[in-house]
């Protein structure tokens, strides 16, 4: 059996499990490390609340692709109003627009 490696860490369980559901539609398996420790934020260091996504070694390559690709589309965007915003808004949190391709 291949040994899992650490692919990157996620800031909250939400961007593990989203990211986890990418990799595994893609028939790479996964591991998470670290979820259970969200119930004890504010006592432990931030860097310890960070979840590890694993994955295979075997499968690091084009794991490394998808989240390549998945960080390129949580990148932040400029709206046509003026505005930045974080790449996880689908609208323009001051004015509702989407963002211009």
């Amino acid at each position: 059996m291949d040994s899992y490696v650490e692919l990157f860490r996620a800031s909250n369980s939400i961007e593990a499990n989203a990211f986890k559901g990418l990799l595994e539609q893609q028939a790479i398996p996964v591991r998470l490390l670290g979820e259970a420790l969200g119930g004890a934020a504010g006592e432990l260091p931030m860097d310890t609340q960070q979840i590890r996504v694993l994955v295979q070694q075997c499968h690091l390559p084009a794991a490394k692709g998808l989240l390549q690709q998945y960080q390129q589309n949580i990148a932040p965007w400029q709206c046509s109003c003026g505005e930045q915003n974080d790449g996880h808004f689908e609208l323009c949190w001051r004015c509702g627009s989407e963002p211009v391709t």
